[in-house]
């Protein structure tokens, strides 16, 4: 326990602090770390953290045995375990699956670290349900990168129960799909070609000098497959050219996204005597007549 943040310095108050005063102050943490208004990866651990803290600051017998003993007071023997405090489960996996909280507390086994569930807390502070609504079951499931753009099923046993998980196309790294009973947040694998940027799509493509100054059709690998892309005359290193509507199915309309290659030209390292002598020809030509 000794690695705990003291209560007081999670809700930013001191000690000598009124209930009113922490009161406010977990009012505003409260809403600021809820994880259905505040999407950063830490939010939940920070929501969790600052109700712990309110749980035991609020209630004046908890507040005073916390003040006389810390941290300790409430590990297993302490003066202060048992009761809410004490006898949780662990969280982990189930399946294929990792589960994260549950919103009507209890005996579901889901680890809020011994203390009450942090939605519950949030609920009965405001006076009655989350503003950002009620928790569920979250689940998270692990496809490849191919199977977020095209869309899959997949077949997972959940509480002793098979069900099918219908993935659409278009999900992406955290996409949450809601059934009536538990939550899928999606994590998506990388790929050893294609980035994604939204519902962009992200390549490269090298081509040579020659190429670049005089033009050409190259073929490019997009999610929907190959395609043939015009290199204008000139073009240079790092530009980027777009192929419209050959990238991620949007998940909510018909609409798509774009598919962008990014140029790179390759410039040669080994050069005979007979090419070395064409570029001193070309400068010279393009020198004389101005072309820059």
């Amino acid at each position: 326990m000794a690695n705990k943040k003291d209560y007081y310095e999670i809700l930013g108050v001191p000690r000598t602090s009124t209930p009113e005063e922490m009161k406010k102050a977990y009012r505003k943490l409260a809403l600021q770390y809820h994880p259905d208004k505040n999407k950063t990866k830490e939010a939940e651990e920070k929501f969790k953290e600052i109700n712990q803290a309110y749980e035991v600051l609020s209630d004046p017998q908890k507040k005073q045995t916390y003040d006389q003993f810390g941290h300790a007071a409430f590990e297993n023997g302490g003066p202060g375990a048992g009761g809410p405090f004490g006898g949780y489960n662990q969280g982990g996996r189930q399946g294929p699956f990792t589960y994260t909280y549950y919103s009507n507390g209890g005996n579901q086994n889901f680890d809020f670290g011994g203390f009450s569930d942090p939605f519950e807390i949030f609920e009965q502070f405001f006076g009655g349900g989350s503003p950002f609504g009620r928790r569920k079951p979250a689940y998270s499931i692990e496809i490849d990168f191919m199977e977020a753009i095209k869309g899959t099923s997949k077949k997972v046993n959940i509480n002793g129960k098979t069900r099918e998980i219908k993935i659409p196309a278009g999900v992406d790294n955290g996409s949450r799909i809601k059934f009536d009973d538990f939550d899928i947040v999606i994590e998506v694998g990388g790929h050893p070609e294609f980035r994604r940027e939204g519902y962009d799509i992200v390549t490269e493509k090298d081509i040579s000098m020659t190429q670049a100054v005089l033009g050409d059709i190259v073929e490019i690998n997009t999610v929907e497959g190959p395609v043939k892309l015009k290199i204008p005359e000139g073009t240079q290193s790092n530009a980027i050219i777009r192929i419209k509507e050959k990238g991620v199915s949007h998940l909510r309309d018909k609409g798509k996204g774009d598919h962008y290659v990014r140029i790179r030209v390759k410039i040669p390292t080994r050069l005979n005597n007979r090419q070395k002598d064409l570029l001193r020809e070309f400068e010279e030509e393009s020198t004389k007549k101005h072309w820059f």
